[in-house]
C-alpha cells in the first residue's frame, strides 16, 4: 500500500510552542535556516525516487521562493499552510480570509499550478473551528488534512472523528492524520514529534497496522526536524523533550522508512478518493 508522505515547510522559528517567544514582529530578524534543512529532504527524496507534499507556508515562500520553485520543479505537490502559521483557534472567519488571500496566489504563482491542499497550523482543526470550512472552499481548496483523530494532545485532535477520509465540507474531503486503534484508544501513528520520540521500530508497526485497516499512513514532519544545530529555545522541561529530542536521528531514521515503505504525495490519492465517492454516491 502507498503512504503518503507530507512536509510542513516552515522553519524553526515558526511553530506554535514558540509563540509567547518569538511574535511574528520579530520573525525576520530570525536566522532564515529553512532553505539548508528543506534541502536535505529533496536531496533524500531524489535518492529514494519519492514525491511527497509540502504545506507550504506563505511567509516563507516570500522570503525563499526560489525553494519553492525548486521543490514544485522536482515533481512534489504544494499545498498551503497558511501565511503567518496562526492557529485557527486565534482567528475568525475574517482573519482567515485574509491570510488565505496572501498566500493562496503566492503558492500558485510559484507552484505554476492550482493550489487544492490545506493543513492548518498545529492541526488546528477541531470541533470548535469548524466556521473555517466554508472559508478554505471559497479560496478553491478541495482537500484537508488538519484534523487528527485524538483526543490525548492537549491543544488540538477531534477523539472521535472518522479514521477513514470523509467530507468535512459540500467541496472539501478531508484526510485525517493516522491513528490506530488499541482496546478501544486510539495512538497517533507517524510523524512529528511521534517519529521522533517513539522507537523506529514501533513507528514501522503501527503503519503496517494502518495497512491491516485498510488505510495508508499519513507521514508528517517538519524541515526544523532534520536541523540539529538550530537555536534552542527556553522550554519547559517537557516542551523541550518533546521539541528537540532525536533531531539529529531523524534523517536516517527517515531513510530507513523511505526504504521499508512506499510513499507518494497526497493530492493524487485524495482525488481518487473523491472520484471513487462520487461513483458510489451516483450508483445508489
Amino acid at each position: 500500500m502507498r503512504n503518503l508522505l507530507s512536509i510542513d515547510l516552515e522553519d524553526w522559528f515558526c511553530v506554535s510552542n514558540f509563540d509567547d517567544l518569538l511574535g511574528r514582529e520579530v520573525w525576520d530578524a530570525c536566522e532564515l535556516r529553512v532553505v539548508d534543512s528543506t534541502k536535505r529532504l529533496l536531496d533524500l527524496f531524489d535518492r529514494r525516487g519519492v514525491q511527497a507534499t509540502f504545506f507550504v507556508l506563505g511567509w516563507i515562500a516570500e522570503r525563499a521562493p526560489q525553494l519553492i520553485r525548486e521543490v514544485a520543479a522536482a515533481g512534489h505537490e504544494i499545498a498551503c499552510h497558511g501565511y503567518h502559521h496562526h492557529r485557527l483557534g486565534y482567528l475568525d472567519p475574517q482573519r482567515l480570509d485574509a491570510d488565505l488571500g496572501k498566500a493562496m496566489p503566492l503558492l500558485r504563482e510559484l507552484a505554476g499550478a492550482p493550489i487544492l491542499g490545506y493543513r492548518a497550523p498545529s492541526f488546528s482543526l477541531t470541533q470548535q473551528t469548524m466556521w473555517a470550512v466554508p472559508v478554505l472552499e471559497r479560496h478553491g481548496l478541495r482537500w484537508d488534512s488538519s484534523v487528527f483523530p485524538f483526543g490525548g494532545h492537549p491543544e488540538y485532535g477531534i477523539a472521535d472523528a472518522p479514521l477513514h477520509p470523509y467530507k468535512i465540507g459540500e467541496h472539501l474531503l478531508e484526510l485525517p492524520m493516522s491513528v490506530v486503534e488499541f482496546g478501544g484508544r486510539r495512538l497517533p501513528c507517524t510523524g512529528g514529534g511521534y517519529f521522533r520520540l517513539y522507537p523506529y521500530e514501533l513507528s514501522a508497526a503501527l503503519i503496517r497496522r494502518c495497512h491491516r485497516a485498510g488505510r495508508p499512513a499519513i507521514f508528517y514532519a517538519h524541515p526544523w526536524e532534520f536541523d540539529p544545530e538550530q537555536p534552542r529555545m527556553p522550554l519547559s522541561a517537557v516542551k523541550r523533550f518533546r521539541h528537540y529530542n532525536n533531531l539529529g536521528k531523524t534523517l536516517a531514521r527517515l531513510e530507513r522508512l523511505l526504504t521499508e515503505f512506499e510513499w507518494g504525495p497526497m493530492g493524487p490519492w485524495a482525488t481518487n478518493v473523491a472520484k471513487a465517492r462520487t461513483r458510489a454516491e451516483q450508483a445508489a
